[in-house]
């Protein structure tokens, strides 16, 4: 018997602004842009949204984010869903999730979740922008200064250490990460909203500078100002709908906390098995069902760990797995077929998000994947700490 929300929703709107080094709007003018084109993108009018879900990327840490007030600053009315959310980089499918879950419920029948954030300043690197965050708040004491008192300072650490994990128990080699970022790039080359559209080389990966060993610059993600809204709606209202409607089969969360004790590795067994059980349970679906990926790709390591996670191979397989460039155009397996945020845009978890919608309503053009039935979206949060996914599909049954 299927599940009762596979295919009950389905997102019905997108909007997307400018993405980059854009400078002049305000985090607020960007996600009111992005609602405005997805509610016309969607054909509705506004007083017929009566949802809003809001995640405001790091400048919702280092102030001047949108917030709760965006509701009046978009000038929606007699909301009946309403929330300001923050799971970090898996926030985005979350926001998708619950709005599903209230239109089923029948808590509401347009939910907008958007996504705005403005983290670059003219005159400053990418660095910067997220050099500032969570700092101002006092030395660490006791045992939470010993991060910081070893040289653990930020995110590129992290997930350093997590690929240097990865590489120590499987052999992984620098090159499988070059591999990702490779096709990744490729996907980007076709994709005019891409921020880097130069085809890349392995020699130019590798010759990329370090930021933190084994993580070289390319195999970061970019940092990006810009907004992405989408609407979602029931699966019987989107079929009159203005735009092809892409149904929600699956979704689900996953995380597993770190209790710093041995044997205990969240850094190569991610919350993203967790997540994959739920949703393929929920879709009726397995790995060998899915016909693109879109994978939350803060970093090269995060696509590989993903992929065995999600059962696509062996956990310790993913280095091998991925180097005979089946991610890429005209592969067994397109993943992130926009560039992801690797080559694309860093909109958190919007990122995959607005390319799986462009995917499954055949509307990418040159890098358009010819099957599409089946698409995997992934966001994924601090140090591999939350995981969440939705599993779409062009059909609604």
């Amino acid at each position: 018997m299927a599940h009762p929300l596979r295919g009950a929703t389905a997102i019905t709107g997108l909007g997307m602004t400018p993405m980059g080094r854009i400078f002049g709007k305000s985090s607020s003018e960007l996600a009111a842009d992005a609602v405005k084109a997805a509610i016309e993108d969607a054909g509705l009018e506004k007083h017929e949204i009566d949802g809003l879900l809001i995640n405001p990327g790091i400048t919702g840490i280092t102030g001047g984010g949108i917030s709760l007030p965006l509701q009046n600053y978009l000038g929606l009315t007699n909301l009946r869903l309403l929330n300001h959310m923050n799971a970090a980089g898996s926030t985005a499918a979350q926001m998708v999730q619950y709005a599903s879950m209230a239109i089923a419920a029948g808590m509401a029948n347009h939910v907008v979740c958007v996504f705005a954030d403005t983290p670059l300043s003219e005159g400053k690197s990418s660095g910067a922008a997220y050099g500032g965050a969570g700092r101002g708040r006092g030395r660490p004491r006791g045992m939470g200064g010993l991060y910081q008192a070893s040289g653990y300072f930020g995110p590129n650490t992290g997930y350093a250490l997590a690929a240097r994990r990865h590489m120590a128990l499987y052999g992984t080699k620098q090159e499988h990460f070059g591999q990702i970022a490779i096709s990744t790039r490729a996907w980007a080359t076709k994709n005019p909203l891409a921020q880097m559209r130069e085809p890349l080389t392995m020699e130019e990966y590798l010759a990329s500078r370090w930021i933190v060993e084994p993580l070289h610059l390319l195999d970061c993600c970019l940092v990006s100002n810009g907004a992405i809204a989408v609407i979602v709606s029931s699966a019987e209202r989107a079929k009159s709908m203005k735009q092809p409607p892409v149904y929600i089969w699956g979704m689900g969360q996953g995380h597993p906390g770190d209790t710093n004790r041995a044997g205990w590795d969240p850094e190569t067994e991610t919350g993203a098995k967790l997540a994959a059980q739920t949703a393929y349970k929920m879709a009726g679906v397995g790995p060998e069902d899915i016909t693109i990926c879109e994978l939350y790709d803060c970093y090269t390591y995060t696509v590989l760990v993903t992929l065995e996670d999600y059962g696509f191979c062996k956990k310790g397989e993913g280095g091998p797995f991925v180097e005979d460039g089946k991610l890429g155009p005209g592969g067994s397996l397109p993943t992130n077929t926009g560039g992801g945020e690797l080559s694309a845009y860093y909109m958190w978890g919007m990122t995959p998000i607005s390319e799986a919608v462009i995917q499954g309503r055949g509307q990418g053009g040159e890098r358009q994947v010819e099957k599409n039935d089946v698409i995997l979206v992934t966001g994924n949060g601090g140090i591999l700490s939350y995981h969440a996914c939705l599993i779409l599909s062009p059909h609604a049954s």
